[in-house]
């Protein structure tokens, strides 16, 4: 089982659409697949059609009361689940510091393992800041993908993260970047796509251009090729995941 992350300290960046179309191709293609909503707001969850009932508090399943697989829900879609998060994730810092010793155990690679008796893939869908939740997931996963806007504040949050990486000693080369909501009409996204900054060398190479089609997920309240495949960012998204697929050959 290969585990995965996208994570942005900056919201509007198209962090859960990526994790959202990434889960849906990664499932398409045949491989099981579960996604993890760890965003108390909820939206890959609300795109998924999923929602959290009283038993994913997190008190609940760090402490062990409720087995993590009991929180596991179907999509509409096959080979993917989803484990939903709810409201009650706001709380999900404070018991992670309880349970897990102030972070001397890393519960979620623990809770994390088990699901490799059913699935080839987790995808972690991060809350955007830097806490003891997101530094477990930055632990556990085997790669972390930031989606970022080619703009310099969004290149900001990524030095940042690449920063906080290595001054926890978390091997930087894990992260990769790739770029979203690309407008080739703005001079400053044209310039950044033609001369990316050395920070990231280790980028992915497809970019996810910006389409209002991207928000009818809302509408359907499903990933984009699931009622688009045929779209340019469906496919930018198609060529993504191939990029993902990639990389993490190079991993093993």
């Amino acid at each position: 089982m290969e585990t995965i992350a996208f994570f942005n300290l900056k919201g509007g960046v198209g962090k859960t659409t990526s994790a959202v179309n990434i889960a849906w191709h990664a499932a398409n293609s045949g491989i099981p697949t579960l996604l993890w909503d760890l965003d108390p707001q909820g939206a890959a969850s609300w795109l998924l059609k999923s929602k959290a009932k009283n038993k994913n508090e997190p008190k609940r399943f760090l402490s062990g009361k409720t087995p993590i697989g009991d929180l596991v829900k179907s999509t509409d879609f096959t080979n993917l689940d989803i484990i939903p998060a709810g409201f009650s994730y706001r709380h999900f810092e404070q018991q992670l510091a309880t349970e897990s010793d102030q972070g001397k155990r890393n519960l979620i690679a623990k809770l994390i393992e088990p699901f490799g008796e059913n699935y080839a893939l987790v995808i972690l869908d991060c809350p955007p800041s830097f806490s003891l939740l997101t530094e477990q997931v930055f632990d556990t996963a085997d790669c972390l993908f930031v989606p970022i806007i080619p703009t310099y504040l969004s290149l900001r949050t990524f030095e940042q993260t690449y920063d906080f990486f290595k001054q926890h000693k978390l091997k930087p080369k894990r992260l990769h970047a790739f770029f979203t909501m690309v407008d080739k009409r703005r001079s400053l996204h044209k310039i950044m796509i033609e001369h990316p900054p050395s920070m990231l060398k280790n980028r992915l190479p497809t970019i996810i251009p910006y389409a209002a089609i991207v928000e009818r997920m809302g509408d359907y309240r499903a990933p984009l090729p699931a009622f688009d495949a045929n779209s340019i960012v469906s496919k930018a998204y198609l060529q993504l995941w191939q990029d993902i697929k990639q990389t993490l050959s190079e991993f093993r």
